[in-house]
């Protein structure tokens, strides 16, 4: 007997774009043709795209889905072909898998367990499935399952895998996040070898809005061990030969496998099985080439993940240029050496904007940047605009002395003066905060906050560092200029303005941020930690005070467990304080 050679097609799909994603998922068809692959999987709700949000609640959007799986169906000859989609069913919508074999819809999967937490709301627009059917491949049992279900230990994996199953497939859309990959890894290890099965974990790649897709999708053997895995934030095809012989020799052996009822007697799922071919394969295929993927290590992986989600938010969305605010300081730096990592440096013009508090060095350090990145830099300085807005604030202002308010103004002539080259040149502008200052609004409304993209909004400043640091070390040389790295954070506003004026030191600020907004510590509970009382309840403060601003800010990528927006969604109007 033959292997069974399977193909993950890992793709980059767009939310609503039918016939961009139908393209991919026909050409992973024909490569897995070529390669005389028995199964070809693709990612949850590969064919309109994840997540469609309230596109579900269009009727015309519905109708498109299934018009492009009738298509795939009609072109899917020779190859059984497992594609996310939209079922609908009587009104109810669901989460779906296709079962495609040889240019018939053969059966699909209700997605079971439907995720509401997070970035997640699938129970807003989907119905739960009640069925964990088998399909009988080649004379092999396989089992179909949609993301979430794999995550539960006695879930749909395992019903299948006591219902026949030698293989699992799981087909999923799991969103990026610091340290997921590896969480993922031995997740689907310990469901391997729990339910003495191979399993197939095909995950989406790709940015969507604040998401980014990392694919890095894993097969196991029913021992538990890794058999492949695909790359991480870059589409791939993967082919591997699955020894379900070994599956059923294994079971033979293990007393769980020897009772004829598992003990699931809490599990009301209907069971089912469907035979789309008995007889297993025995004509030799082409020889398979090794290959080795090496995951990246945990700053590697956030940096391409902001490469990748600023790359796909900028094309997706019909942009070719950028525009950023180059300050002289780190934020800024990163941001631009992202987006030509992610654009090319043709496509990024970066905007020297200096006013009277502004350090030669920090000028200087700007020029220095943009030549070692290879942009054009545009010098506007903002003295006159600035004045001129003065002058006709100062009768108004004639009985109140300079403040705040003056250094904000600086921050929202230069945030216009963007929006201008924006508008003129359709370029979309970068904004370049970070997480730190986003959570204690330690941010301009209208003025540094301006823009269409926030490409560090979830990066901590204590990140900022280390992943401008890693760029550096990735280029062998100063890409980002040493005196950048080197200068205490200031938004020259004023004179000698630092950062610590205001905020705690970063590397104070960052952990009490983290306890704060991504664990949801109390303020007790973090003093409990060794924080100072003073410094903690300060920062809880700025942190509660600043919410409107954040709900007014642009799309950013997630990176970290919990990220402002769709993450941590807290009301404006809000009079509880701890």
């Amino acid at each position: 007997m033959r292997p069974l050679r399977i193909a993950i097609a890992q793709i980059n799909t767009s939310v609503g774009d039918f016939d961009g994603n139908v393209k991919k998922i026909l050409g992973a068809i024909d490569n897995a043709r070529a390669a005389e692959a028995d199964i070809v999987t693709l990612p949850e709700l590969a064919i309109c795209g994840y997540p469609p949000e309230d596109l579900l609640f269009k009727p015309q959007f519905i109708k498109a889905n299934l018009e492009s799986l009738q298509h795939i169906v009609e072109k899917s000859k020779g190859v059984t072909v497992i594609t996310g989609f939209v079922d609908s069913i009587d009104g109810d919508i669901y989460n779906a898998a296709a079962v495609i074999s040889d240019g018939e819809l053969i059966g699909t999967y209700h997605k079971i367990y439907l995720p509401n937490y997070g970035v997640f709301d699938e129970n807003r627009y989907f119905r739960p499935g009640n069925e964990c059917p088998v399909y009988v491949i080649n004379g092999v049992g396989i089992g179909i399952n949609i993301c979430e279900d794999i995550w539960y230990e006695t879930g749909p994996a395992t019903v299948q895998a006591h219902a026949g199953a030698e293989v699992i497939i799981n087909i999923s859309a799991s969103p990026y996040q610091v340290g997921k990959g590896e969480t993922r890894a031995k997740m689907i290890a310990v469901r391997a070898a729990a339910n003495v099965a191979i399993i197939v974990y095909n995950n989406l790649v790709g940015g969507q809005d604040e998401l980014v897709f990392d694919g890095h999708s894993l097969l196991f053997d029913e021992h538990g061990n890794q058999i492949a895995r695909g790359k991480q934030f870059e589409e791939d095809f993967i082919i591997a030969d699955l020894d379900w012989i070994s599956v059923f020799r294994t079971r033979l052996y293990d007393p769980r496998w020897r009772e004829e009822e598992p003990p699931l007697e809490e599990l009301k799922w209907h069971r089912t099985k469907t035979t789309i071919s008995q007889t297993p394969a025995t004509t030799p295929k082409p020889p398979l080439k090794s290959r080795e993927i090496t995951p990246l290590n945990p700053i590697a992986e956030v940096y391409q993940a902001l490469v990748l989600g600023t790359r796909d938010y900028i094309r997706k969305n019909g942009f070719e240029k950028v525009i950023i605010g180059l300050s002289g300081g780190v934020d800024s730096a990163l941001v631009a050496t992202i987006a030509v990592d992610a654009l090319g440096k043709d496509n990024v013009i970066g905007a020297s904007m200096p006013s009277q508090f502004s350090s030669a060095g920090s000028i200087t350090d700007a020029q220095t940047l943009t030549q070692n990145l290879g942009t054009k830099l545009l010098n506007i300085p903002i003295e006159k605009p600035f004045h001129a807005y003065i002058e006709a604030l100062s009768e108004t202002f004639a009985s109140v002395k300079p403040d705040i308010t003056e250094e904000n103004l600086q921050a929202r002539v230069r945030g216009n003066l963007l929006m201008a080259l924006s508008n003129k040149f359709g370029w979309l502008v970068l904004t370049t905060g970070n997480k730190s200052e986003m959570a204690t609004g330690y941010t301009t409304l209208y003025g540094d906050m301006a823009g269409g993209f926030a490409v560090i909004k979830d990066v901590p400043k204590t990140l900022v560092y280390k992943l401008a640091k890693y760029r550096n070390a990735r280029a062998n040389y100063e890409l980002i200029p040493s005196p950048i790295l080197d200068k205490p954070p200031s938004a020259e506003l004023r004179p000698n303005q630092k950062d610590s004026d205001n905020l705690p030191p970063y590397e104070i600020l960052d952990p009490i941020l983290t306890a704060y907004v991504e664990e949801d510590k109390s303020v007790e509970q973090i003093i409990a930690l060794g924080y100072d009382k003073a410094t903690v309840r300060k920062t809880v403060k700025l942190v509660d005070r600043s919410e409107y601003k954040r709900r007014q800010s642009p799309p950013g990528v997630k990176i970290t467990g919990r990220a402002f927006g769709r993450d941590r969604r807290l009301p404006i109007t809000n009079l509880f304080k701890e």
